[in-house]
């Protein structure tokens, strides 16, 4: 099979690899139909973490094709969607509702999920069969509920959203955007957007949001103390993971209020004078995605949201070193992928001699033109930023 290694920053292949096995009793082998690159996949690929030949990859969706011995809850055939978190969902902590703190927890990425095939530790307490074979419209939206959909939504719940709440969501990549939709979903009020991209506002708008915030800082919370009376909102989603946005969150939650951060933090840390005076319940950390599969799935298959149009960009499966390229520069966007037939290549309008060019915002590129492809690929969540030239470690345009 084919699967995607990062071998250290700035530089990522697509490996021929051998197929997975199962290996134990508990194991399923699924083929998958569609994967995506996260924004977390842009730290190591910026050196801001180590990476040394990583397999990449933690979201998935897909069609099962082995099952071990004691599977009981999936078949062969299934379409399924899988946690970033494999976990039983028998144990303690996941009968509370913490799959991702599961007492025989295994990370997925550590598999990789930008592959062709993969093999799901614990299938029975990981993966949600769909009701039946989802038309391929809904498969983006499927893929959402992987990873940002269901990271959304618990982070809404973490700031105990609710009916007559206002709702505060500072970062707008994939994660921020889906948690405006499930604040919408789960009745709030009045949801604030913090955002300074016009597409990503159009989006957060079309999901819920009332109001759009373009400030970050002290300026941003001023202005979230401005459309609450002074008082801050009754909820703040936290989906960045850096010390500002943090802070930011903090600072617009009113006393008694609740933050649900679910940003990757880097570097973040407390204040101890702030922490103490804020007054505030901070609860978050990596999200229990399999508490809320059966729902989010449920909801998509019904057609009841689209949480889909956060990925803007399909291409094939020979592309993901191109694509994770293609969003270095930017805000942690999202990417989705399926498979294999190629897409018409036209010549780079500046450098003709970049004939056979992908990468579409490459500061050499050309476009890229026809459909998007089929199934397993590559799409780019987003919805689309500009792209500035790619960091100095990134291999060099060929």
């Amino acid at each position: 099979m084919r699967q995607v290694v990062m071998y250290e920053p700035g530089d990522v292949r697509v490996e021929i690899r051998e197929d997975p096995q199962i290996i134990e009793p508990t194991d399923a082998i699924i083929r998958l139909s569609a994967t995506c690159i996260c924004g977390s996949d842009l730290w190591p690929y910026r050196g801001a973490e180590p990476v040394d030949h990583q397999v990449m990859g933690h979201e998935y969706v897909g069609v099962v094709e082995q099952i071990g011995a004691t599977v009981r809850t999936i078949k062969v055939g299934d379409f399924v969607v899988g946690s970033f978190w494999a976990s039983d969902n028998t144990c303690e902590i996941c009968q509370s509702g913490y799959q991702a703190y599961c007492l025989h927890r295994v990370l997925m990425g550590t598999l990789g999920t930008q592959s062709e095939m993969v093999r799901v530790p614990l299938a029975d307490g990981t993966l949600v069969a769909t009701p039946g074979k989802p038309s391929p419209d809904l498969i983006p939206s499927l893929l959402a509920a992987s990873d940002v959909l269901g990271t959304g939504s618990f982070a809404a719940v973490a700031a105990e959203t609710g009916p007559g709440k206002t709702v505060a969501v500072v970062g707008d990549g994939a994660v921020g955007l889906l948690g405006v939709l499930a604040a919408k979903q789960l009745g709030a009020e009045r949801i604030i957007a913090f955002s300074r991209h016009a597409d990503r506002q159009a989006l957060a708008r079309e999901f819920g949001a009332t109001d759009i915030v373009e400030e970050r800082g002290d300026d941003g919370v001023a202005k979230v103390k401005a459309l609450t009376r002074g008082l801050g909102a009754h909820s703040v989603i936290e989906a960045v993971g850096t010390q500002e946005a943090m802070m930011q969150a903090i600072h617009s939650t009113r006393p008694g209020g609740h933050v649900g951060f679910v940003g990757v933090s880097h570097d973040v840390a407390i204040p101890g004078d702030d922490l103490f005076m804020a007054g505030v319940h901070i609860h978050g950390g990596p999200a229990p995605v399999r508490r809320f599969l059966p729902q989010l799935v449920q909801l998509i298959w019904d057609r009841a949201i689209e949480p889909g149009k956060v990925f803007d960009l399909t291409l094939p499966w020979t592309e993901p070193p191109r694509v994770t390229a293609r969003w270095t520069s930017a805000p942690p966007p999202r990417s989705c992928s399926p498979s294999d037939t190629s897409p018409r290549r036209t010549p780079c309008r500046r450098h003709p001699a970049h004939a056979r060019c992908w990468f579409r915002h490459c500061p050499q590129s050309s476009s890229l033109s026809g459909p998007a492809v089929a199934a397993p690929g590559f799409a780019t969540a987003g919805p689309r930023v500009p792209l500035r030239r790619p960091p100095a470690q990134a291999r060099p345009h060929p």
